[in-house]
């Protein structure tokens, strides 16, 4: 578990880059971090380290495009942890997300 010192840190820093980018507002602030965290540890453990903050940037681009980006984060975020879950499984490798007949 991360000390007091890194959680004011990441704190101060979350808040300076909402800040910077112009967001504040756009999402509720309340669990998204550990969301973010929670889903970069799945991706880190399950897929590849590397592939945590790409699959981090990725959810939040495709969020960004939604009517609701922090229902759709939510909802991306769990999506997208079940895959990295279950990421040793051949059968999930490459199926795009709208095929289904290759999902079991």
């Amino acid at each position: 578990m991360a000390d007091s010192s890194d959680a004011q840190a990441l704190s101060a820093w979350v808040t300076a880059v909402v800040r910077e980018l112009g967001i504040e507002g756009a999402l509720e602030r309340e669990g998204i971090v550990d969301l973010v965290l929670d889903l970069a540890s799945d991706v880190a453990h399950g897929v590849s380290r590397p592939g945590a903050p790409v699959t981090a940037f990725l959810v939040g681009v495709a969020a960004g495009r939604a009517d609701d980006p922090a229902v759709a984060a939510r909802d991306f975020a769990e999506k997208i942890g079940r895959l990295a879950d279950g990421w040793d499984a051949d059968s999930e490798r490459g199926a795009p997300a709208g095929d289904q007949s290759r999902r079991a």
